[in-house]
């Protein structure tokens, strides 16, 4: 794509409204493949590869929330699309939070897939700093054995085991200095519940009840900070609900982006 950050996107182009499914870290676009069938007859469904990750450059040694939000505006504007929904995976999420903030009037409505607004703990920062030094020292190869299944619940490993694979091979090819740029954006980002509050945008969480990225108490007091927020839980899943219950995830983007009509669409 024309600009001045090269991104990787792909667009159904079809679609009154439009949905932009933003992937987490240690991702690329290439994870929604199985979940855009569910949505791509209702909708316009847009994925990208975030800079740092798949085969979108990597722009410099921090790529803070804040590029990567611009970023995607950018790409939306040289598609010719003014507003869409925008659904942020886990660290996609932070960058929608970003969007949000910097671009409001391009938001119809905006989810929160197994993502939260608050900022890292000393304890999760202390955490990225040693992703950090493995991959430095030539050490990826431990994230990819360890990461992809973290992700599901531990019930749902062994039926998910080629979406394992996949994502392990997403790690294998992702560029180590990508990966830094992306865990010290994420580092330095800051709290967002308060712009989440005070927005008028739609909005919607969608969290798996158990993830061990974030859990049931935090999701729990997440909920309870932001009444403001639909809210969707996925009893049988971990961080990635979208490949763990794709049917009630997409039906719940749905019924947020295009309402009851959809649903008795989908019953007919």
């Amino acid at each position: 794509m024309a600009g001045p950050t090269a991104l990787h996107v792909c667009d159904s182009e079809c679609g009154e409204h439009c949905v932009v499914l933003l992937h987490g870290y240690l991702e690329s676009l290439l994870v929604w493949d199985d979940f855009v069938p569910y949505l791509y007859k209702e909708l316009r469904v847009v994925t990208l590869d975030l800079p740092g990750h798949g085969i979108s450059v990597v722009d410099g040694p921090v790529h803070t929330m804040e590029f990567l939000a611009d970023t995607v505006a950018g790409a939306l504007r040289a598609l010719g699309i003014g507003r869409c929904t925008l659904v942020g995976h886990s660290m996609g999420g932070y960058v929608a939070l970003a969007f949000l903030e910097r671009h409001p009037e391009m938001l119809e409505g905006l989810v929160l897939l197994s993502s939260t607004p608050n900022a890292d703990t000393p304890e999760k920062v202390e955490n990225r700093r040693r992703e950090i030094a493995l991959v430095r020292a030539g050490k990826k190869e431990a994230l990819s054995r360890v990461a992809p299944a973290a992700g599901f619940a531990p019930e749902n490993r062994v039926r998910m085991k080629d979406e394992i694979e996949d994502l392990t091979e997403q790690v294998v090819i992702t560029e180590e200095e990508g990966i830094v740029a992306l865990l010290e954006g994420m580092i330095v980002r800051p709290d967002r519940n308060d712009l989440l509050r005070s927005s008028q945008v739609p909005q919607l969480f969608i969290l798996g009840c158990k993830d061990s990225y974030i859990p049931i108490q935090t999701a729990e007091k997440m909920v309870a900070a932001h009444p403001q927020a639909q809210v969707v839980w996925l009893a049988n899943s971990g961080h990635m609900g979208f490949l763990e219950e794709p049917e009630a995830t997409a039906q719940a983007l749905l019924q947020f982006i295009l309402g009851a009509r959809c649903l008795s669409q989908q019953a007919e």
